[in-house]
């Protein structure tokens, strides 16, 4: 599932690509997402420029004028493809490929630019969506009014966390995941984030001590800025089908790394597998206390 990274690396491919492009035309060719595609509501940005795209969370939000938006989540599998006048497909961010064959049946909407470009939304699995807001009473929307502070804000910060884990007893990978208390991290950057904090998933935040704490934070906004580097300097060779170039992924230190030796050259442990909250959880028992 696309999380904060993946997500803004998206926003920001897009941003070069389609920003200050007029709609020409839409054309669906299914509307059956995770909430079905209100018809009347997507043709009224035919005619309309895009302004900008902003990232919230793991939403993505293109601002038209008109006070219209386009509230977009990728689910699972949802990405955009995008056609240049050449007919060259190239890809907006590093989680996935680009396969003809495969894509082609999963073409849901297909946005019409300006020189015969093409923005293309595809989704295996339609657990993504796209809905309309109006611009007046954004933040009060169902999907964006209860989420927590950007991680990469300032507002996420040591003595935020500390007060809000005040008599909580849940476990650490579940309040680091859960989008009231920061918003974008989801299962394979939380892993990854406790790994490198030396932290065990398992732990109840109330055991934590403050230096672990602050340490999470840090490496919450290092980790974070990191992958989207990696994918961000490699925007231009997003038409590449491997996927291997500017994929953070091979970076993993511990997700979907079970039976593999622990990557700190000091440890010869092996990475475990549990789950939590019905989530795969990759850890290291020797150096996550």
């Amino acid at each position: 599932m696309p999380e904060l990274p993946e997500v803004e690396v998206v926003k920001r491919s897009l941003t070069k690509k389609i920003q200050n492009l007029i709609i020409k035309k839409v054309k669906i060719n299914d509307d059956r997402l995770r909430y079905r595609i209100d018809r009347n509501k997507i043709r009224k940005i035919i005619g309309l420029k895009l302004k900008k795209i902003e990232r919230r969370s793991k939403f993505l939000l293109f601002f038209f004028n008109k006070n219209t938006i386009m509230l977009v989540h990728l689910g699972m599998t949802g990405k955009f493809i995008f056609i240049n006048k050449k007919n060259r497909k190239y890809k907006t961010s590093f989680y996935y490929d680009i396969d003809d064959k495969k894509d082609s049946k999963h073409n849901h909407v297909v946005f019409f630019l300006k020189k015969n470009q093409k923005l293309i939304y595809n989704d295996v699995r339609k657990f993504g969506f796209i809905k309309f807001l109006d611009n007046k009473n954004l933040y009060n929307n169902l999907h964006l009014k209860g989420l927590g502070p950007e991680p990469l804000s300032s507002k996420f910060n040591f003595n935020y966390f500390k007060n809000y884990i005040k008599e909580r007893n849940r476990m650490i990978k579940d309040i680091l995941m859960d989008q009231k208390f920061v918003s974008g991290i989801g299962n394979i950057y939380a892993n990854e984030i406790l790994f490198s904090s030396k932290v065990n998933p398992n732990c109840k935040v109330k055991t934590l001590k403050e230096f672990q704490l602050k340490k999470i934070v840090k490496l919450t906004k290092k980790i974070l800025i990191s992958a989207i580097e990696k994918g961000g300097s490699s925007i231009k060779d997003f038409s590449s089908s491997n996927g291997k170039k500017g994929s953070f992924q091979q970076h993993f230190n511990v997700y979907g790394k079970k039976g593999e030796l622990c990557t700190n050259s000091s440890c010869k442990n092996k990475i475990d597998r549990s789950l939590i909250s019905n989530r795969a959880t990759f850890f290291c028992t020797k150096c996550q206390k």
